[in-house]
């Protein structure tokens, strides 16, 4: 049953080689994606030692149960189980997205107290498809197309991996009954109330036009190579037209950033205001900075400025950018998200089936 042609091994054998100086945390929820995880985890015996979480979000009357029976197989499997409370108030929009922020925190917390620096989660193709079509739906560029990556930075030391990306959820269910092993089933995987979940009831028809998971994965990844290609492009921009500032401030120079191509432009910007401090600012405010003002001002030659990001961005005469700190706003509101560029950092995804 385990043998070398197994899918689920295949994917998440090179995640466990040999040499890992430090514990593995699993997150799982009790569902069948993330219950083949720990399984096929323990079945490797891997020489780093492995730990398992699970979230409970406090939202539902079953989740302490689930968590316990999670605990229970762990346990059976010589493995060490760990529940985390998502404690405090719950918002009442929102509530996927922000339930997704505090499991990622509270599994950030639990890896750095258990010495572990790398956390696997069990998210599959069909997930995949769902960040996709989600983010397309949300008018995303890019880097939110290009859905979950398989391996990112959770916290400085620690990794983030998702070793399932390239199996359907049907591969891993299988995988479990095949073994006689008992899982369970979120109820608001099929909440209508949730975007995912009408997605995943919209998945057939959606299939039959072409839109398949595995379609909308390969344009993840296609995605993510050509933004990767892009956002390594505006970094090496950034460092050429970069210019030297008696106060350490960011200067550029507008008359070169005018001839790059305009989506590298675009992403040199979004670096420049990374690098200058600048937070919170949304793709759209960023395109209009960039394309309605700034370029326009660079090729007519006239002087520009606006604030984004907690910063003032102005063009002076000579053509050179110039980044400065905004002067506070009285009755501010929150920041909005920055672009991340141009995806928010890692798009909303869910840790095991959550």
């Amino acid at each position: 049953m385990t043998g070398p042609d197994d899918p689920v091994l295949d994917a998440l054998r090179p995640w466990l080689k040999p040499g890992g100086a430090g514990h593995v945390l699993l997150a799982v929820s009790g569902g069948p994606d993330s219950t083949a995880l720990m399984y096929a985890a323990a079945s490797l015996r891997p020489t780093s030692p492995l730990l398992v979480a699970t979230i409970d979000h406090g939202l539902r009357p079953d989740a302490a149960a689930e968590a316990e029976a999670v605990g229970r197989a762990a346990h059976a499997l010589g493995l060490p189980h760990a529940v985390l409370c998502w404690r405090g108030d719950k918002p009442i929009t929102g509530l996927q997205d922000a339930a997704r922020a505090a499991r990622y925190r509270l599994l950030a917390d639990h890896a750095a107290q258990a010495g572990a620096d790398l956390v696997l989660t069990a998210h599959t193709r069909d997930d995949q498809a769902e960040t996709v079509l989600m983010r397309l739906a949300a008018g995303s560029a890019l880097a939110g197309l290009a859905g979950m990556r398989p391996e990112r930075q959770l916290a400085p030391g620690l990794r983030l991996g998702r070793p399932f990306l390239g199996l359907d959820k049907t591969a891993l269910v299988g995988w479990c009954e095949a073994r006689g092993i008992p899982f369970v089933r979120d109820p608001s995987n099929t909440n209508p109330l949730f975007a995912r979940a009408r997605l995943r009831a919209a998945a057939k028809a959606l299939a039959a036009e072409g839109l398949t998971s595995t379609r909308l994965a390969r344009l993840a990844e296609r995605a993510a190579r050509d933004e990767a290609a892009l956002r390594q492009a505006a970094q090496c921009a950034l460092l050429d037209i970069r210019l030297s500032a008696p106060d350490g401030g960011m200067r550029l120079d507008g008359l070169r950033l005018r001839d790059l191509p305009e989506a590298v432009a675009l992403r040199c910007i979004d670096l420049a205001i990374e690098a200058a401090g600048g937070s919170g600012h949304r793709l759209e405010r960023l395109e209009a900075l960039v394309f309605t003002h700034l370029l326009p001002a660079l090729r007519a030659g006239t002087t520009m400025r606006r604030t984004l990001a907690g910063l003032v961005i102005g063009v002076d005469a000579r053509g050179i950018l110039i980044f400065s700190p905004a002067p506070p706003r009285k009755n501010a509101g929150p920041a909005s998200p920055t672009t991340g560029l141009l995806g928010n950092g890692d798009p909303p995804a869910y840790i095991g089936d959550a």
